[in-house]
């Protein structure tokens, strides 16, 4: 335990249902780590959508006064009984959103979700990696990895589509995305194969005559489970539909057809569904995805930064889409 740490810390509190500017600021005792858990002096705080969806509709296990905030990055400046990790280490994390959160000068985080960060990777940038590494991490493990074949990442302009293109092209596949035409230079320069805008009614008729004969292996779709349903018709053969944001109830193809198989990613479920295998599995990619953010093997959308003080305004730009990189709130 460090001696030295202020006894009370700077939260954001929500009071209920309401968008980002109702956030409260607050005073409160410093958390104190429960077995199995580290106390992290947040040096960063990753900003995402959920942030501001959980805010805005209320969580289950959320009551009045509730700290929101998924990702941070962080000094160990404390630890629970059973944690063997060394004070001062930096470290990333995705906090579960049943818990008190990152939007704090301090969190206690479950001992087994913690990432070390390497030497080479500022706060700022290991803070913009969590959610959306770690969502297009596993989107891309649901599908078996079969070289050279076709793949579509829709709203690759986006932190989880312009992660998970990258990651796509890493295993081998012929990457076709879906973004703005803002996004198109950026992505083309990474190894994606064509880039379509959204907002042309064609694009899904330009995409087949690009592909000819063959057909998409899988679809990684980041907009809804009623557009991924709408894109069920392009998959091949034992395809993939991968539904990022949201899911899909009833397969779309008829039975004894194309016999495609259906994904769902739920990244926060792992805090009540994991094993200590999975939690190994969580470590490992987190240890990878920073490997590869340190010897530029991969890279994050750009990334703006604000003060603690400004993260319900920061939040409230996230949510009307006026940015579209990532926004991290320096403490």
């Amino acid at each position: 335990m460090i001696q030295s740490l202020s006894e009370m810390h700077q939260v954001w509190a929500w009071p209920g249902k309401g968008g980002p500017q109702s956030l409260r600021l607050e005073m409160r005792p410093r958390p104190v780590p429960a077995p199995g858990e580290v106390l992290v002096a947040n040096r960063a705080v990753g900003l995402n959508p959920v942030d501001w969806k959980m805010i805005e509709w209320g969580h289950v296990a959320w009551s009045p006064g509730h700290i929101p905030g998924v990702d941070g990055v962080g000094v160990v400046v404390a630890t629970g009984a059973g944690i063997r990790l060394p004070i001062g280490l930096r470290v990333a994390y995705h906090q579960s959103l049943a818990c008190n959160g990152s939007f704090a000068e301090f969190t206690c985080i479950d001992g087994r979700s913690i990432l070390p960060i390497p030497g080479g990777v500022e706060n700022v940038v290991a803070a913009a990696l969590p959610c959306p590494g770690l969502t297009a991490w596993q989107a891309l493990r649901k599908v078996p990895r079969r070289i050279t074949r076709d793949v579509l990442v829709t709203g690759a302009g986006g932190a989880v589509g312009f992660i998970l293109a990258q990651l796509a092209v890493c295993n081998g596949w012929r990457v076709w995305v879906t973004a703005a035409p803002t996004h198109r230079d950026a992505l083309l320069a990474l190894g994606i194969t064509d880039v379509f805008d959204y907002r042309d009614p064609e694009w899904k008729n330009k995409l087949s005559e690009s592909l000819g004969p063959r057909r998409l292996y899988a679809i990684f779709d980041t907009v809804s489970g009623e557009h991924a349903q709408s894109l069920a018709s392009m998959l091949s053969y034992n395809g993939h539909l991968v539904c990022i944001q949201d899911r899909i109830e009833e397969n779309p193809v008829p039975a004894f057809t194309t016999a495609i198989s259906l994904h769902e990613v739920a990244l926060n479920s792992v805090y009540l569904n994991a094993t200590d295998e999975d939690w190994r599995e969580w470590r490992s990619a987190g240890a990878e995805l920073f490997q590869m953010l340190e010897i530029d093997g991969l890279q994050l959308p750009p990334i703006e930064t604000s003060s603690f003080d400004a993260l319900p305004l920061a939040l409230t730009e996230l949510q009307s889409g006026a940015h579209k990189g990532k926004l991290v709130v320096v403490p």
